[in-house]
């Protein structure tokens, strides 16, 4: 894919901004204050593609996400991993005995819990890990601290009071890759994920029959979701994910028996694995 301009929600130095350097690294990376900033930024032109984390091990969904996919009219082409690493910093000068407050996204402050209780700090919400940062440089005080990625002590001039202060060192998040080309790609190429969207007639056992195809063609689902639509309760809306390629013949049987039991399925991507999947248990 030739060179662009790629939109993530969050400032330099947050994760999504580490993840665009990574697997971007001659694009430029368009920061934005919101998610849907981020989708308004492809829809309207100004970006050509969309980062998003979309699930992290510990905090689980990321909130928001699942309203904008369905009616954004992107599509999923790519998705990354990222082993999120957080380091707990403060102004020069700054100590673990001097801090009092340590600002940083809800989640971060979740995915954290045992160093900012040790430290008896009170947890404050910001917008982005790097925007924690920032805004302890730009207030100067030796009683704040952030929680952010490494990356935003050196664009913001903080020291690093505490390394790898994350709870879990397996805290992971997943990233996906919006483009408003539905970009296929092809199968026999390797692993594939299949992401799409349905929403279950209103009928006893709806649900189970509508999964049964996946099961009798050997499909494997990896993640399944459920959200109401339109503020009704007996409307539920799911976001699937499944091992495989719709041209494969099990998955194509399986999505066919799908449409006997929904109102409507929609694909929103087919694309590499990431390898990522490659090195996690089965269970």
């Amino acid at each position: 894919m030739s060179k662009g301009r790629i939109a993530y929600q969050g400032e330099p130095g947050a994760n999504s901004d580490i993840v665009c350097k990574q697997h971007y690294p001659d694009w430029e990376a368009v920061a934005c204050a919101s998610f849907e900033d981020v989708f308004a930024a492809v829809e309207h032109g100004d970006a050509d593609l969309a980062l998003i984390p979309i699930d992290n091990s510990l905090a689980g969904r990321v909130a928001d996400i699942h309203h904008f996919l369905p009616t954004s009219g992107l599509h999923i082409i790519a998705e990354h991993f990222l082993r999120i690493r957080f380091n707990l910093m403060g102004i020069p000068g700054a100590s673990l005995d001097t801090i009092r407050t340590v600002h940083s996204h809800v989640h971060a402050l979740g995915q954290c819990r045992n160093v900012i209780r040790a430290l008896n700090l009170t947890p404050v919400i910001s917008g982005d890990t790097a925007g924690a940062a920032r805004e302890v440089a730009e207030a100067a005080d030796p009683t704040m601290a952030a929680i952010s990625p490494p990356l935003a002590a050196e664009i913001y001039g903080l020291e690093i009071l505490a390394t790898d202060v994350e709870d879990e060192d397996h805290n992971t998040t997943r990233f996906v890759v919006l483009s408003p080309e539905l970009v296929r790609t092809p199968a026999g190429n390797g692993p594939v994920v299949t992401s799409f969207i349905f929403n279950v007639r209103n009928l006893p056992a709806a649900l189970y029959k509508a999964l049964g195809g996946f099961a009798t063609n050997g499909v494997n689902m990896t993640k399944l979701e459920s959200y109401m639509v339109g503020g009704e309760f007996a409307a539920t809306q799911f976001l699937a994910e499944v091992d495989g390629h719709p041209d494969e013949l099990g998955l194509r049987r399986a999505l066919e028996e799908l449409e006997f039991f929904t109102t409507e399925v929609k694909i929103l991507g087919v694309y590499p694995a990431d390898e990522y999947r490659q090195h996690q248990p089965r269970r």
